[in-house]
């Protein structure tokens, strides 16, 4: 069944390989099931119920990836955009999480439309790189905010608009110690480098007595404060149109990126160097994205941790299969995420925006017109604390700066439809 379902002996593969790759695979995204709630519930949400909705969320998306798709690519809400869903459209801007959830479902659907209909091509291939490399910056810069305001090191201060907080206190050193862990054992390339600091974290909260120890297994949360609480009809509210934008766009960008990226990493590109049933693996993520705004989650997107269990020898849907059924098992473990502070996850989150920032290497620093829109665009994200007046400032400079350079054939029809949108955006709507 096994061999019919996932061509194991045509992919090079055995069931072992695929077994121990979707054990990798798990191990380095697992952190999610406890920043995520520890994010999301910042909006009032229930903290219990975004936990189940996260564990299933992943659950149903790696599953559709594995199944359908027959690709080694996990999947669960992704980073960025929780914290662009709670802090800045619930957050900063005053709506709703269940509008917010809304604009999740929306922007779902419409990457399935793109899918379905072959538009992702054309979307994806007249961006410019120097943006896409911004963008992934800005969000690294964006979770590394919040990681340092959960962790008290940076603080609000009324003369410099931020300060540096106490870093003496237990909180603070905890969370230094936390990351530096995180970032030695990826160097040595130790399975599960970020969930073993968050663990090593609240284990020494725990014997220092600032975490109080509440059990290991329990039943589910009830998944009932959250599921199917979106509201479809208040995302539709004009304000909203750049935010479904950003969910949309971000969620695009880096579905496409993971899915080539660990193709590559896995020699799983065709002769012409393209990925075979990518319609599939993007419908998998879109429905994905739908599924999880029902349940009560952010985004749900493609890990590009899927890659440690490629380079395990994970080359099937199997692999998929494996961790869908380990987010399943975490069900039990609510109690555990429930007792983890904020300042032992932040690591996590700084940890991440380290190699989100990566990108800004690739970038023709020589070429100013390519330069400094991606520079605009990475910093208007933690500045703004918002993805999406990044997004906006950075397609704007962009077609403005080319335009006035004289580079028009750097120019396409997407990106200045894209630039217009956002200027009749801050010249007739509320910029916040």
């Amino acid at each position: 069944m096994l061999e019919r379902l996932f061509k194991l002996q045509a992919h090079g593969t055995t069931v072992r390989k695929e077994v121990i790759a979707g054990f990798t695979t798990f191990l380095t995204m697992a952190y999610i099931i406890v920043v995520n709630p520890s994010i999301l519930s910042a909006t009032g949400m229930d903290f219990g119920a975004v936990f189940v909705a996260t564990c299933l969320a992943a659950t149903i998306g790696t599953l559709i990836m594995g199944l359908w798709a027959n690709y080694p690519i996990a999947l669960a809400p992704g980073m960025g955009l929780n914290a662009f869903f709670s802090f800045t459209v619930v957050g900063s801007m005053g709506y709703s999480w269940q509008v917010a959830l809304g604009a999740v479902f929306i922007s779902g659907f419409i990457f399935f439309l793109l899918s379905l209909f072959k538009v992702r091509e054309w979307i994806i291939n007249s961006i410019p790189l120097s943006l896409r490399f911004g963008i992934s910056a800005g969000i690294g810069f964006f979770l590394a905010l919040i990681a340092l305001k959960n962790a008290g090191v940076v603080i609000d201060n009324p003369a410099t608009l931020v300060g540096l907080g106490d870093v003496k206190v237990a909180e603070s050193l905890l969370f230094f110690g936390g990351f530096v862990l995180i970032c030695a054992l990826s160097f040595r390339q130790i399975t599960g480098a970020v969930m073993i600091g968050i663990i090593a974290v609240t284990a020494a909260a725990m014997a220092m007595g600032m975490v109080e120890y509440d059990g290991f297994v329990s039943a589910p949360p009830s998944l009932a404060p959250t599921f199917m609480q979106l509201d479809l009809a208040g995302a539709f509210n004009v304000g909203m149109i750049s935010v479904i934008f950003a969910f949309l766009f971000v969620d695009l960008f880096d579905t496409s990126g993971t899915l080539i990226g660990a193709a590559q990493r896995g020699g799983l590109l065709d002769e012409n160097g393209k990925l075979p049933r990518l319609g599939r693996a993007l419908m998998s993520d879109s429905v994905a994205t739908m599924s999880g705004a029902a349940l009560g989650t952010s985004t749900t997107t493609s890990y590009i941790e899927s890659t440690a269990g490629i380079s395990a020898g994970g080359r099937t849907g199997l692999t998929a299969v494996v961790v869908g059924a380990l987010f399943m098992a975490c069900l039990l473990l609510s109690p555990i995420a429930s007792i983890i502070p904020a300042y032992a996850t932040a690591p996590a989150l700084l940890y991440v925006a380290v190699l989100m920032a990566s990108g800004l290497k690739l970038i023709d620093w020589d070429d100013v017109t390519e330069a400094a829109p991606a520079v605009v665009t990475a910093l208007m994200m933690p500045l703004t604390f918002s993805i999406a007046n990044g997004i906006a400032l950075g397609f704007i400079t962009y077609a403005i700066l080319k335009a006035l350079s004289g580079r028009w054939s750097d120019l396409n029809a997407s990106v200045v439809i894209i630039a217009i949108v956002f200027i009749l955006k801050f010249t007739f709507l509320d910029v916040a």
